[in-house]
């Protein structure tokens, strides 16, 4: 037990995703969504964090492999052209159609650590008692909710409307379905949101996204790969 209450756990995790549509949309594109080629770390880490999150842990995505073809679509979709605020607003002035080049048919193998923070190290907002709280407790309740196919919201793949499907993999006792035999450059993707110097206006985080042989190795967040 010593050595889950460390503060990054040695017993990663890994999730089959899959669904009918997705979208990782690149930032660089302003108007209309683009996605990119396979799903993003942050997105991925959002799919565990749907399932099971508490204060007290924190998702890092160690690889990715996609297990589908990288297709497209292209579609059409609603959107509200205003920013969220206080004051309401009325849809159906705000409404805007936007062309998208979305992914289809997605499937991935998404690999994922559980970082364990101590009560001391949290958010002054979120500090509790601690002392009934172990990694071995938080590991034990997400397998057991993940098996179950239980969340705490939908998981999706980029966007809401894209419902994710998932299931977890036991990979150890599995003969696992190899991902696609692709291997390319995919340039910058992003890593994540940078939330610590500014909450309101966090700053993307990037890195070099090689894909080899359909597997995409996710540099830790110690890395000196990162770009903000």
């Amino acid at each position: 037990m010593d050595e889950l209450n460390n503060n990054i756990t040695n017993q990663g995790f890994c999730l089959e995703v899959w669904g009918d549509y997705a979208c990782f949309t690149r930032p660089e594109f302003k108007v209309e969504r683009v996605s990119y080629e396979v799903i993003t770390p942050s997105a991925a880490r959002a799919i565990f964090e749907a399932i099971f999150w508490k204060p007290a842990i924190k998702w890092i995505i160690t690889k990715i492999e996609v297990l589908n073809p990288i297709t497209w679509t292209n579609i059409r979709r609603n959107e509200v052209g205003a920013l969220a605020s206080k004051s309401p607003i009325y849809i159906e002035d705000k409404r805007q159609q936007k062309n998208a080049l979305i992914l289809k048919n997605v499937r991935y193998r998404i690999w994922a650590t559980m970082k364990y923070i101590p009560v001391e190290q949290r958010d002054n907002n979120n500090t509790t008692d601690g002392s009934h709280e172990s990694a071995g407790k938080y590991l034990a309740m997400f397998e057991r909710r993940a098996s179950k196919g239980q969340y705490f919201h939908q998981p999706y793949l980029g966007c809401r409307e894209f419902a994710a499907n998932f299931r977890l993999i036991d990979y150890r006792n599995s003969t696992l379905t190899p991902p696609i035999q692709e291997s390319k450059d995919m340039q910058y993707m992003l890593y994540d949101m940078d939330f610590e110097k500014n909450n309101e206006k966090p700053a993307p985080i990037y890195f070099k996204a090689m894909m080899e042989h359909g597997v995409i190795n996710v540099p830790s967040p110690q890395s000196n790969q990162l770009l903000k």
